[in-house]
């Protein structure tokens, strides 16, 4: 991939004819591209994103400053319509846009206000954004009884195991799904050096290989172990990790090893997905049986996003613990029960009553 020869923009300066304004704007596009250069995305990546945002832009026939979210309705319409894309190719142009906006407001507003009085906004919103196919599929998780009455059954269960420490690393890794939402790419991906309880009040896991949209690489984060989590990991590596060989010291050993070992180096291999979720498949057939077949490392993560929710966890803190890019799309993880307006209409009222003064039990109802 060639990039054009790239000016500062830095400095606001006249645009007086439209030569100016298609210069002006060919320069913040190439500018874009030179930024994602620099984050070390790949050629094929960047000339996907490009060729997107060239494309809205022409679709436009304004300057891409001008754009509103009714303008990104009716390119997605035609994306559909007229050229008859399929719904992956239309989700993926409609984020490759979103992403040059969210890189046109964050660098350049300023020069773009100063120079033709606009105000940038994004046209990609949570209304017209593509619903990725998979999150039409509603994974209804347990509930609070279901899944404690699993776990409890399992963890009582473990000192008879047979083979102790796997069934200790299966539950684990469960444990993991369901108090922290990680998923399970993330959970093999784990090493001992990714576990910091020297950060923040609980300690954190740092989500090394977090799931990054396509060609951007890993997206990273840092997940907070509350929950639980803290006193699991604390558990996990005093009573047990050190039993499945002598790496337990090494930072880049796995968090959650297997327990075969490698030929050459004599130190445990790590743990597979297929493995960690089979051992969620075969707690789940003995303790929690109707259950069985639906209960998903998946939906486990479904189950952490809707309990914290329920015990008073703000949908934006939400959202980042479980490392989704978009808000509306950790609103498809949290799922409410069917009496949930109802008790927020009785607390709403509760609250009104208390700072009024109202004793009446009728005026309490609201």
């Amino acid at each position: 991939m060639t990039l054009a020869v790239v000016r500062s923009i830095d400095s606001p300066r006249a645009l007086t004819t439209a030569a100016d304004v298609e210069v002006f704007e060919q320069e913040i596009v190439d500018q874009h591209a030179l930024a994602m250069v620099g984050a070390g995305l790949t050629d094929g990546y960047i000339d996907a994103e490009r060729s997107a945002v060239i494309e809205f832009v022409r679709f436009l026939g304004e300057p891409a400053w001008t754009a509103t979210g009714a303008d990104a309705d009716r390119y997605l319409t035609w994306l559909r319509r007229e050229r008859q894309l399929t719904r992956s190719t239309v989700e993926s142009k409609a984020g490759a846009v979103a992403r040059f906006f969210d890189f046109m407001i964050a660098r350049y507003q300023g020069d773009i206000h100063a120079l033709t009085g606009f105000v940038v906004a994004q046209p990609i919103d949570e209304f017209n954004r593509p619903a990725s196919t998979w999150t039409r599929a509603v994974r209804v998780p347990p509930s609070d009884e279901e899944v404690d009455r699993l776990f409890a059954a399992w963890g009582d269960a473990l000192p008879d195991q047979r083979k102790y420490l796997t069934a200790a690393r299966d539950y684990m890794a469960a444990s993991l799904w369901r108090r922290a939402g990680l998923r399970l790419n993330e959970t093999v991906r784990l090493d001992l050096r990714d576990w910091r309880p020297d950060l923040g009040e609980h300690g954190k896991l740092h989500i090394r290989f977090g799931k990054g949209s396509r060609g951007r690489g890993p997206k990273t984060r840092l997940v907070p172990a509350i929950n639980g989590v803290q006193d699991l990991l604390t558990w996990w590596l005093t009573d047990v990790r050190h039993q499945f060989g002598d790496d337990w010291d090494s930072p880049d050993a796995p968090l959650l090893p297997s327990e075969r070992h490698d030929r050459l180096t004599g130190r445990p291999n790590r743990a597979g997905a297929d493995t960690l979720r089979s051992g969620l498949t075969g707690a789940v057939r003995r303790w929690l049986p109707q259950w069985h077949g639906r209960l998903t490392p998946h939906v486990l993560r479904h189950y952490c996003a809707t309990s914290l929710y329920h015990h008073g966890m703000a949908l934006k803190a939400v959202q980042e613990l479980l490392g989704h890019e978009w808000l509306k799309t950790t609103t498809v993880y949290v799922h409410v029960h069917d009496d949930h307006v109802e008790r927020a209409w009785a607390e709403a009222n509760k609250r009104t009553a208390d700072r009024l003064g109202l004793t009446d039990p009728d005026l309490r109802k609201g």
